[in-house]
Order: structure tokens, then C-alpha cells, then sequence
């Protein structure tokens, strides 16, 4: 897939090439829609659940403190969190997987993968101008998009543009990025999970990054059974990772712009110097691991993810076997893109409850 050249240019304008990518970003439609689209928790659930939305944005806070405090472009990280999700399907990630498999199925090897969807978005499926698909953002965004979670590489990517390098790193900012977003998603899975009784902390506390955080609140003057606990809990979890991951990135960061002075935004063939330390990654992979059994796997949750993977499996099949049940827009892609990827690009384009909508009208419930 080629990309339009047009996003390797910059028009006059009096913001900044980032700042004007993040404000196209924010105005785009798919945007939007990650109001409706699925964290962990159906968002139909309860109005406290997080949504792709409501974790972009703070993935998107998160970076732009990470970024400033190890002298990056604050900006640059901003407009990649905030795009970073755009391309995830509705219910989660059971949404895309399930897509990927009937892809898969059917013989389009490419099959479905988020990261390199929403690259797509990006530069084919969002549609602001008349000469040209894509919102014609600039390379380092793009780029910080599709390689900001490791590893880059994947078998259908083997047509891309040669100016993404996948055997080279993305930039420090998409690397942030990476990190913010593992900070926001496990701070509020086990924010959101708690205050609904999914799980508890007695499930996490025998973990020591648990343990630490426990020390810190404890520390406040907050106890187990206080009502402020969880929100202390969740807060000090977040500022235990970030302060982690400055300090042990400082050095690293400040080394590798003085190697590379003309600016740290640019690609690199070695590991770049940012991440948790060791004793943290190592507690972090293990708290993760315990709320995989314990929240993940919840009957609760592998309920509705389970309803989510039927949604998507019939809509799937029906659009490939009834082609007049697609949307006007969808019929005229069909006559010059494979019908595999049309209906992939319709139904990750859908919130949860679309889906469902079309899901009930085209099985004939109520």
C-alpha cells in the first residue's frame, strides 16, 4: 500500500506541523467515534467505563508529560496518542482478532491488525480533501502510528513505502507513546474493574508493584477501607510508572540527542534509550499477568466479548454474502478494492452499538 505522497509536505500555516496533525486528527471522524468503541468494558455497561476515547486522551496526557520532561517534542506524542487507536474495531480487541480470523480464513493474508488499520485511517479511509485520500499528516506522525508498538514487522506490511524502515526503530516520542499507553491502560483497567466489582484488590496486592503503590497511599494517610483508596491507589499507581520511567530514560535520552542533534524525531536502527527499569518492567509484566486471569478472563467480561465475536463474525459474513447490505459509500469502494478489505475497513469503522444495531436488524431480533 502506498501512501499519498502529500503527507511529506507542509502547507503555510501559523501552527506548527504537529499541532496542525493533532487538530486534523481531533476533527477527523474516526475520532469521534472512539466515543462508542469498546476499552475492556462494554461501554453500554455503566457511564464510569473507559472507552477508546476516553484512553487515548489520557494516553495522550501521559505522553505529553513523559515528552517534556525528557526535553521532546510534546506535540509529536500528543497527535500519536490520540491517533494510536483509531484503527481498533468495535468490542476491543476480541473485535479485531475475530476480524483477522475470518480475513484470515478466506484466503486475505493481510488479515486485520489495529496498528497498521489505523495507519490506514490516516492516509486512506479518512477523506477531507478532493484530490487525495488521507488527512496529509506529516511522515513522523505517520510513522509513530504504525511503528509505535513493537515489533514492526509483520508479513502483510511487506508492500509498504520503503521510507518506513520497519528494521529501524520509530522515534523516541512514538516510543513514549508505547509506554503511556501500557500506564493509562492498566491504571484504569484496574480502576474501572474494582469499582465494579470485577475484581478486588486483594486479588493484586500480592504483587509487589502493588505492594509499593499500597506503601505510597498508605503513606498519605489512606487506608484499604477509605473511600479516596482506589482513587489514591490509581494515582499512585500512574505516578510510581511515570517517575520510573523518566528517571530511568534521562540519561538514555540526553545521550542520544547529543549524538543526533538535528532532532530526536527521527528513526533509529538501534533500541532507543527510554523504558521502566528492570525491577519495574519485571513487577509490571507480573502485575499484568494476575489482571489477565483475574479481570480479563472474568466470566463477566468473557461474556460480552464473546457476544462481541458473534456480532462481528455475522456481520462479516453477511456483507460477504449480501453485497446490497452494504451503505452506498461501501458499493462504490467495491469497484476498485478487494471486497475483503471493504468490509473489514466498514465494520472496524463501527461503534459498539452500530454494530449491534445492524447486527440485530440483518439476524431479525429485537
Amino acid at each position: 500500500m502506498e501512501p499519498n505522497e502529500r503527507f511529506f509536505t507542509f502547507e503555510e500555516d501559523f501552527r506548527d506541523p504537529y499541532a496542525r496533525d493533532r487538530d486534523r486528527v481531533i476533527h477527523c471522524s474516526s475520532f469521534r467515534r472512539l466515543e462508542y468503541k469498546t476499552q475492556v468494558f462494554l461501554n453500554h455497561e455503566g457511564d464510569y467505563f473507559r472507552t477508546r476515547l476516553t484512553h487515548s486522551l489520557e494516553v495522550s496526557q501521559i505522553a505529553r508529560t513523559l515528552s517534556r520532561q525528557l526535553g521532546l517534542n510534546e506535540t509529536l506524542s500528543e497527535v500519536i496518542a490520540l491517533s494510536h487507536d483509531l484503527g481498533h474495531t468495535p468490542f476491543g480487541h476480541v473485535g479485531g482478532d475475530t476480524l483477522d480470523e475470518l480475513l484470515k480464513v478466506d484466503g486475505f493474508e493481510m488479515g486485520f491488525e489495529h496498528n497498521f488499520q489505523s495507519f490506514r485511517v490516516l492516509t486512506k479511509l479518512e477523506q477531507r480533501y478532493k484530490d487525495f485520500d488521507g488527512l496529509n499528516l506529516t511522515f513522523a506522525t505517520l510513522e509513530g502510528v504504525l511503528k509505535h508498538s513493537y515489533p514492526y514487522e509483520k508479513p502483510f506490511l511487506h508492500n509498504l513505502d520503503k521510507r518506513f524502515d520497519l528494521n529501524k526503530h520509530p522515534s523516541l516520542e512514538a516510543m513514549v507513546v508505547d509506554h503511556a499507553d501500557e500506564i493509562a491502560y492498566t491504571s484504569h483497567d484496574i480502576d474501572d474493574g474494582i469499582k465494579y466489582n470485577l475484581i478486588s484488590f486483594d486479588d493484586i496486592m500480592d504483587t509487589e508493584l502493588a505492594q509499593r503503590v499500597d506503601d505510597m497511599v498508605k503513606g498519605e494517610g489512606v487506608q484499604r477501607d477509605d473511600r479516596l483508596y482506589r482513587h489514591r491507589f490509581v494515582a499512585g499507581l500512574i505516578k510510581l510508572l511515570v517517575e520510573d520511567f523518566i528517571s530511568n530514560s534521562q540519561a538514555g535520552v540526553a545521550k542520544f540527542k547529543k549524538d543526533k542533534p538535528i532532532s530526536a524525531t527521527i528513526s533509529s536502527e538501534i533500541p532507543l534509550p527510554v523504558g521502566f527499569s528492570k525491577e519495574t518492567t519485571t513487577q509490571l509484566k507480573r502485575l499484568k499477568k494476575v489482571l489477565f486471569a483475574k479481570l480479563y478472563r472474568h466470566e463477566k467480561i468473557v461474556a460480552k466479548m464473546y457476544a462481541g465475536k458473534q456480532c462481528i463474525r455475522t456481520l462479516y459474513r453477511s456483507f460477504m454474502e449480501e453485497s446490497d447490505l452494504l451503505p452506498s459509500r461501501q458499493k462504490v469502494d467495491l469497484e476498485r478494492r478487494p471486497k475483503h478489505r471493504v468490509v473489514a475497513d466498514y465494520i472496524a469503522s463501527m461503534t459498539d452499538r452500530y454494530a449491534l444495531k445492524i447486527y440485530k436488524d440483518i439476524s431479525g431480533l429485537n
